[in-house]
């Protein structure tokens, strides 16, 4: 089952982000096996980063509402809000993907 995790950055988002990124990446590592997408929102002005999204494919909400609450931005406070949903995968391009994060 497909979930989306989105969570909102709070007014310290620049700071939390830059001493959280590696152990971010780490927990995402240790759960590759569920990740689909995952990525940062950004401001429409510049690369200001407003929030994070994060597909994940578990089993159930317990697991991921488990994700969403040790995902270690989420706990060190990076968001003001978090949205976990269930999605349904409708249609689906992953080769109309930019060839590069920044969206290339």
């Amino acid at each position: 089952m497909l979930y989306v995790m989105y969570g909102i950055d709070g007014p310290d988002g620049a700071r939390i982000r830059v001493e959280e990124r590696e152990t971010h990446f780490d927990y995402l590592k240790q759960n590759e096996g569920i990740m689909v997408l995952g990525g940062a929102t950004l401001a429409d002005s510049d690369d200001g980063r407003t929030g994070s999204v994060l597909i994940i494919n578990v089993p159930n909400r317990a697991a991921a509402d488990a994700f969403a609450a040790n995902e270690p931005f989420n706990v060190a406070g990076l968001f003001k809000q978090v949205f976990v949903t269930r999605m349904r995968r409708g249609q689906w391009f992953p080769d109309h993907a930019p060839a590069t994060a920044e969206g290339e």
